[in-house]
């Protein structure tokens, strides 16, 4: 069965990003003219995706108000508010399944302060394996992660390398099935990592390399290069383009 909804994690403060991020949700920085956020909701709409939950807790009010039900663009948005701090990716991830906000399904899981030109019809037909946790897209090296995160070997994700490898570095965007979510507790905060490293030594987290046009929209200057990418060439092979 095809794979019918996604989360963005939006949750974050988007320290690094100040001062925009005093008064303005990160999820909601223009990039190249409209919401970071925004396109990513336009090409998981584009690739068939309509069933998107979004984490939020800074400036929650803010972001909730601008992107309403979904129905602008074309998609059902579900809000899974985090109160006081937020909890993290894998905190917050088991936050929407247990109040019903993301569906007891694989998910395409997006961070919200990458851009890129992935194509995520590429995704919508993936099917994991019965014992299958995740299926990570990973990226050649940026400037700012020069040692990676993960190494491909056999098109398993690890976290060692074996041989002459390289390690590359994970783009924010995967495949996931809420069993590896199994065991969290309500309400307490969660990073992803231990729990994608904990599968891997199982064989359980498969990965890919992909070769888009990618930027971790992290920075101020991260953000002015991406919208100097956009103004110098365009963004028509992003799907989410205005």
């Amino acid at each position: 069965m095809s794979i019918s909804q996604a989360m963005i994690l939006a949750a974050g403060k988007g320290t690094r990003l100040l001062p925009l991020t005093e008064t303005t949700p990160k999820p909601l920085v223009t990039v190249g003219g409209q919401p970071l956020i925004v396109w990513h909701i336009k090409a998981l709409q584009a690739a068939g995706i309509t069933d998107i939950t979004i984490n939020v807790s800074w400036l929650a009010d803010k972001l909730m108000q601008a992107l309403g039900d979904g129905s602008a663009y074309g998609v059902r948005l579900h809000w899974s508010v985090e109160e006081g701090e937020p909890l993290e990716t894998a905190g917050g991830i088991f936050h929407a399944l247990q109040a019903g906000k993301l569906q007891d399904a694989p998910f395409i899981l997006v961070n919200g302060d990458v851009w890129t030109t992935y194509d995520f019809h590429q995704l919508v037909d993936y099917e994991l394996r019965a014992d299958q946790m995740a299926h990570l897209l990973m990226i050649q090296n940026p400037a700012h992660n020069p040692q990676g995160d993960f190494a491909i070997q056999n098109g398993l994700a690890s976290e060692t390398l074996i041989g002459d490898g390289e390690k590359y570095t994970f783009s924010g965007i995967s495949v996931m099935t809420p069993k590896l979510l199994q065991g969290q507790v309500m309400g307490q905060a969660m990073p992803l990592a231990p729990l994608l490293k904990k599968a891997m030594l199982t064989f359980q987290v498969s990965a890919e390399l992909i070769h888009d046009q990618w930027i971790d929209v992290g920075t101020l200057q991260r953000l002015e290069q991406v919208n100097h990418y956009i103004e110098q060439y365009g963004a028509k092979e992003h799907l989410g383009h205005c």
